[in-house]
């Protein structure tokens, strides 16, 4: 059966039923309860266990309604690195600008005629951008052309990936870790997050365990199988393996493999993310019977200025013509925000700018996905500052964001028609996702993004009160000391849900 490190996904529960919301520039009510000046005692203990100072947070917890002033601001007008909380900026603009329903097209074209099975010509498969084109999702549209008529292409496979601009991004730039999955960069036919999948089912008759990888690979030699160790436990099952992946031609297991640790799995990004869709392609279109007498390949630009002059990009001419939709974009906004995905981020950053009101496609490219995020920020909340956006995913240490900015948007959130979708996406505390393990006290009444990087830990989101309040919360921490401030976050969480 197949398996994606990805795929399978744990949907939210019900969320809040919400009120309007609250401008943070907004004059409170005079009998409002006014801001506490100091921090709750369990989020001080915790911060001063951590070694963090209270001038490296921002904490912020206000009605969610804007019927209250804050009940708690410390720091709140300082920008600060929100980590991947900033992709609560992109989700919610993103389904604010193109809907809950809106899906990415994978677009299958021919170049050429067809008879009796096979393409004379070219398969031109055009990428627009689909955050989640997983391997079954890919396999099923290379099913989709050969059930169509296309068992032969006697000619090439050409990809189109001129809908986003080409990324120039070094995967071992940020934290020197680039067969992390974490680090891939967009593609508008971003096939697998550019990841394989190694699988190791112990196989005890034949003293080995049995290998194998997803998607098929073209071009790359991969050994079936490794030795199995009779070992009492499973350890360091990678480590022992002494894998090298890091050869894009070659994918080989020198160690051994315990026979205690079961069957596992192991994603990894491919060292050569630039051929990862070519080859994943014609992997899977001989591993599914099909022939190709060519390549698979990139198309060039001129190629690209031909094709669209002739109309065959369009649709218009060829008999064959098939288009993928991706998942409606409700579904791709949970996966980012519960699982803090960053490519799929990115890929809705870039796709804010793509389509011009006229209709009109235009390549994206992370400058114009900054300047759509921005106009779009300024029109929403134009008594706010923008925050600082580099890539929209938080894997970033140029972004910035104050808490105030931040609790004004979750506020105008809960106005919008895309607010149910925004909450459905968000980690539910003590329950799932990134916020399975934290804030177990308050299990079910948190809704709450999180977010992590070196020297960052923060959390955003919205709070039901035990006394019927509805609250967003936020805090931000930057210091050497970030992770271990983590409890004094969950403790703000609490406190917020507690009403203290």
């Amino acid at each position: 059966m197949s398996v994606n490190f990805l795929s399978t996904r744990l949907l939210l529960i019900t969320a809040l039923a919400l009120q309007p919301g609250w401008g943070l520039a907004q004059k409170a009510p005079a009998a409002a309860r006014a801001a506490k000046p100091v921090l709750p005692e369990a989020i001080a203990k915790a911060l001063s266990r951590a070694q963090v100072p209270t001038d490296a947070v921002t904490l912020l917890v206000v009605d969610a309604t804007g019927n209250q002033p804050p009940r708690l601001a410390h720091r709140t007008t300082e920008a600060m690195n929100p980590a991947s909380v900033m992709k609560l900026v992109t989700t919610y603009a993103a389904l604010d600008l193109l809907g809950p329903d809106f899906t990415w097209k994978t677009r299958v074209l021919m170049d050429g005629s067809i008879a009796d099975g096979v393409l004379t010509g070219n398969l031109i498969v055009r990428g627009g951008g689909d955050p989640k084109m997983v391997v079954e999702r890919l396999q099923a549209l290379l099913a989709q052309i050969q059930y169509s008529g296309v068992k032969v292409v006697r000619g090439d496979i050409v990809l189109d990936r001129s809908a986003f601009q080409p990324s120039a991004q070094d995967a071992a730039e940020f934290d020197g870790e680039p067969l992390r999955p974490y680090n891939a960069s967009p593609d508008a036919l971003l096939i697998n997050f550019k990841s394989m999948v190694m699988r190791f089912t112990p196989d005890p008759q034949n003293n080995r365990a049995l290998v194998a990888v997803e998607p098929p690979l073209a071009g790359i030699m991969i050994d079936d199988s490794v030795s199995l160790a009779r070992a009492a436990r499973c350890g360091d099952w990678r480590s022992e393996l002494r894998a090298s992946v890091d050869n894009p031609n070659r994918l080989q297991f020198t160690g051994s493999y315990s026979a205690a640790c079961g069957e596992r799995v192991w994603p990894s990004a491919y060292p050569d993310p630039q051929s990862f869709a070519a080859r994943a392609i014609e992997g899977s279109w001989r591993a599914m019977g099909g022939l190709l007498t060519g390549t698979v390949r990139d198309a060039t630009a001129p190629e690209l200025a031909l094709l669209r002059a002739r109309g065959t990009l369009s649709g218009e001419k060829p008999p064959l013509r098939l288009d993928a939709p991706s998942l409606p974009l409700r579904e791709i906004v949970r996966d980012v925000n519960k699982y803090s995905n960053n490519v799929m981020a990115r890929h809705l950053f870039l796709t804010l700018s793509q389509r011009s009101p006229a209709g009109q496609l235009y390549q994206a490219s992370p400058a114009t996905g900054r300047a759509a995020l921005i106009a779009w920020w300024k029109k929403s909340l134009p008594q706010q500052p923008a925050p600082v956006m580099d890539n929209g995913s938080g894997l970033s240490r140029i972004e910035r964001v104050t808490a105030a900015s931040l609790a004004a948007m979750l506020q105008h959130a809960l106005q919008s028609r895309v607010a149910q979708d925004l909450l459905d996406s968000l980690p539910v505390a003590g329950m799932d996702a990134t916020m399975r393990e934290r804030a177990k006290t308050v299990a079910g009444q948190a809704f709450i993004k999180t977010g992590t990087l070196r020297d960052v830990t923060a959390v955003a989101g919205y709070a039901n009160g035990v006394g019927g309040a509805r609250y967003v919360v936020v805090g931000i921490v930057n210091h050497p000391n970030a992770v271990a401030a983590r409890p004094a976050l969950d403790a703000l969480i609490q406190w917020a849900v507690q009403e203290r």
